[in-house]
């Protein structure tokens, strides 16, 4: 996991160094204790242009990744105990310049899975990037993701590949066609575990 983490704090990294100049928005799905961000934001050059939302339902998390936010003096991080597969809890935060999926593809059923992948856009502005990741065990679904993507007007940035007991898989896909109408009250997913 720790490896996993790194690439997708270094895939983060990128993606705001490459973002235009001004604001940049961030959603983070399912954050955790947003370590993505906070390992990422605190030191970067784009600090200050970014406003982030982390949504996380596990109160637990949710004063970890708060405690770290005060602790970075990133006030503009917003972190919201909220259920993350509601589109109604990003409203007020789209469209996004960049998202983070990270954790949520192996924990979902195969078709929420395609149904989350091919509705994102709905949470992005035209050039946005989304972060996802996914485990490679057998069946490996990676394959099928990255076409769904494709075919949801995503182009692939990077696909890395973990090879260790982890097989992890993290994607990086940018929005080329127009995103998706935001639709309220849209349910991405439901965690099977």
């Amino acid at each position: 996991m720790a490896q996993r983490l790194a690439i997708v704090q270094r895939r983060l990294a990128e993606r705001l160094s490459a973002a235009p100049s001004g604001a940049v928005r961030v959603i983070s799905m399912c954050a955790g204790q947003g370590r993505d961000v906070f390992g990422v934001l605190p030191e970067h050059p784009r600090r200050g242009d970014v406003t982030a939302v982390l949504v996380e339902l596990d109160h637990r998390n949710v004063e970890v990744a708060r405690a770290s936010s005060a602790r970075s003096g990133l006030t503009q991080v917003n972190v919201l105990e909220g259920d993350a597969a509601f589109s109604d809890i990003y409203a007020p935060f789209v469209p996004a310049d960049i998202v983070l999926a990270c954790g949520i593809f192996g924990n979902i059923s195969d078709q929420d899975l395609e149904r989350t992948v091919r509705n994102l856009s709905m949470l992005c502005r035209a050039g946005a990037a989304v972060i996802w990741t996914r485990h490679r065990n057998e069946p490996d679904l990676t394959p099928r993701i990255r076409s769904w993507f494709g075919e949801s007007g995503f182009e692939e940035l990077n696909f890395d590949a973990i090879d260790n007991e982890s097989k992890s898989g993290i994607g990086t896909v940018r929005l080329i066609a127009a995103p998706l109408p935001f639709r309220p009250g849209f349910r991405f997913f439901t965690f099977t575990r």
